[in-house]
């Protein structure tokens, strides 16, 4: 593996390692003002939800690599500690793009973008008319994490009032991700889109206790066919199917052919049911993928 030593490379070139490989990042649009009253655009990706009671975001606008400089964002918090997040849909994200470009003081990248700026309820900062979800937020805390370019400055928000957009809600009045569509960084110039084929739902082992991956027989968690996410799968339910559910299962017909094929060559009787219980997992079918699996032996 390659291995990188921070204090051995050049700060431009850890901050690309770091961005590739700490990916998707969600993206704070956050609108400031400055003691004057001039409006600022910025998205950072530097950012993230911390906690929901009290409601905490926090986002990080770094000095620049390239001058040691604090974005117009960091120097307007310290002069009105307030600010809206706003998120960003694929619909807006070449806008949102547009308005990072680093403009001197004073330019409105509301109107540089093509944004329109809406007045907030509660804080002095506009919200992005365009944007799913506006966060309105109060700044309870500034970090500054070093002087030299590159450095964070970690901005610790709450949020005092949220917006959201009646277009991206479901039937249950909760936010369907489809329907939001939201845009995550990666590294260089890389986005993500969290919609359509990208999007997959993973069981939480919350309520129920998992089985866990050491508790599969060997002869399946060795399988050449079965991957890490299959056996993490497989790991995930709180116990094995009974023997009278795996003959049932078995005398259905649903494998028939494969023991009428492969019934007198294990290796290959094996290595068949393992690409159907693989199928069945890719299908969040986990009850009969392991009463596949354990057939072999009832």
């Amino acid at each position: 593996m390659l291995v990188i030593d921070p204090k051995e490379v050049k700060t431009s070139v850890l901050h690309s390692y770091l961005l590739g490989a700490v990916a998707p990042r969600p993206i704070a649009f956050s609108s400031t003002i400055d003691k004057d009253g001039n409006p600022n655009l910025a998205p950072f990706s530097f950012f993230n939800v911390f906690s929901a009671n009290p409601p905490i975001v926090i986002f990080s606008p770094a000095k620049s690599g390239r001058t040691g400089l604090n974005k117009n964002t960091f120097e307007n918090i310290k002069e009105v500690p307030e600010v809206v997040i706003n998120m960003v849909s694929y619909d807006i994200v070449q806008q949102m793009s547009l308005a990072s470009t680093e403009y001197p003081k004073g330019v409105n990248e509301f109107t540089k973008a093509g944004f329109t700026p809406v007045a907030s309820f509660n804080v002095k900062p506009f919200r992005v008319k365009e944007s799913p979800v506006q966060l309105e937020c109060k700044v309870k805390q500034v970090i500054e994490l070093g002087n030299e370019g590159g450095a964070g400055n970690l901005i610790v928000c709450e949020v005092v009032l949220m917006h959201i957009s009646e277009h991206v809600l479901d039937e249950n009045k909760q936010i369907d991700p489809n329907k939001i569509d939201l845009v995550a960084r990666l590294g260089g110039n890389w986005y993500s889109r969290t919609n359509g084929k990208s999007l997959f739902e993973v069981g939480k082992p919350l309520q129920n206790l998992g089985i866990g991956v050491d508790s599969i027989p060997d002869y399946i968690r060795s399988s050449n066919v079965l991957t890490g996410n299959n056996l993490g799968q497989l790991g995930n339910i709180e116990k094995l199917p009974s023997t009278d559910e795996i003959v049932q299962y078995k005398n259905s017909g649903a494998i028939n052919e494969a023991f009428e094929v492969y019934g007198r060559n294990l290796e290959k009787l094996e290595n068949h049911l393992h690409h159907l219980a693989k199928g069945l997992l890719e299908n969040g079918k986990v009850q009969e993928a392991w009463k596949v699996l354990l057939s072999v032996n009832h």
